[in-house]
């Protein structure tokens, strides 16, 4: 696995304190590792009334692994040497441990916008360890195809293009993301699948006999997926889809189709009229969930592509995501067009 180190502006001091975490991290993961590693096959989880498992809690799935395998790792599994000194030189954390290099009290110049940096470190909240799963520290959470990156056909590639210019303008809020405009959470962390980001990456789950209700941290999102339940009729464009889920043993299955026209060109997952979204949901300790997922549409992927992650059972709390309270930046961005525009018409 190769071990590059990289910061915004590569100087020595950073990387100096980037490694003095190491020690840090290197004993937080193994804490994390222990409750994990010990479950066996014949883990007899909790149990509702009704003798089903139960995933009724608090979960997260904060994370530094994403979706697609970055172009640093190799490979899918990271190896338990190398462990302390990837987790100390990935990005997000050096981000954490040098502020992206900013001094207290040194304003900025704006360069730091051109880079991604909407917020500076003490904003986000990504977590500082890879993904635990199934007794593995994992470099994305993709397993297939085995390069760990999304299989889009030339189709859809196009369609993502297109969406792209559509809802890339400034004209009106129609143009802008759904995350920016507080219809549903950024990044996909509503799903399907439910996918982490930057920040509140918080799940509640309650159970019934007849439904399973995920609250998302992130926009306040709520899927309600009704189990053994009928499908909805699929002129109700809803958000996050329309699912079902079934019992297959002790795990939870749930099959998500018809996402909203817009949600279903955004995001890192697409989704066209012809593909559906396969997920598995499994007690794999007191402390963890496992959350299996495969995504199959013809339209935009030239294969079904397969992955893997763990919700982690959390003693934090999930606050309100009051999204559109103090939303200066839409109505600022519209602003700033509509000068442009005046300008340009003025001159």
């Amino acid at each position: 696995m190769r071990l590059p180190y990289t910061t915004t502006r590569g100087d020595s001091v950073s990387v100096r304190r980037a490694f003095r975490l190491a020690s840090v991290l290197a004993l937080t993961v193994s804490v994390m590792a222990l409750p994990t590693l010990a479950a066996q096959e014949s883990y007899e989880p909790p149990r509702t009334p009704s003798g089903k498992p139960d995933f009724q809690g608090l979960w997260t799935n904060a994370s530094i692994t994403t979706l697609q395998r970055s172009s640093r790792y190799d490979e899918l599994v990271i190896d338990p040497d190398e462990l302390a000194a990837v987790t100390a030189a990935h990005p997000q954390n050096v981000r954490q441990a040098t502020d992206d290099n900013l001094e207290a009290g040194e304003l900025l110049d704006g360069s730091d916008l051109g880079m991604g940096r909407g917020y500076n470190a003490f904003w986000i909240d990504p977590g500082s360890s890879f993904g635990l799963v199934k007794g593995e520290y994992r470099t994305s959470w993709i397993t297939e195809p085995a390069d760990g990156r999304i299989p889009y056909s030339e189709q859809g590639q196009q369609l993502r293009r297109e969406y792209r210019a559509k809802f890339s303008s400034n004209d009106g809020p129609e143009g802008r993301s759904l995350g920016e405009r507080c219809l549903i959470g950024f990044g996909g962390t509503g799903g399907p699948p439910m996918l982490n980001v930057l920040y509140n990456n918080h799940y509640r789950f309650v159970q019934t006999d007849d439904y399973l209700m995920i609250q998302v941290e992130m926009n306040q999102d709520a899927r309600i997926i009704p189990i053994d339940g009928e499908r909805r009729p699929p002129e109700l464009q809803q958000w996050l889809g329309d699912a079902i889920g079934w019992w297959e043993g002790d795990t939870l299955v749930v099959e998500t189709r018809h996402l909203h026209p817009q949600q279903a060109g955004e995001g890192q997952v697409n989704l066209s009229d012809e593909g559906r979204v396969i997920e598995r949901f499994t007690r794999y300790s007191d402390d963890q969930i496992l959350y299996e997922f495969e995504v199959e549409d013809p339209v935009y992927y030239t294969q079904v592509w397969r992955g893997e992650m763990s919700f982690n059972a959390s003693d934090s709390r999930m606050y309100e995501y009051a999204c559109h309270e103090g939303n200066y930046g839409l109505p600022g961005i519209l602003a700033g067009e509509r000068r442009a525009e005046a300008d340009a018409a003025g001159q």
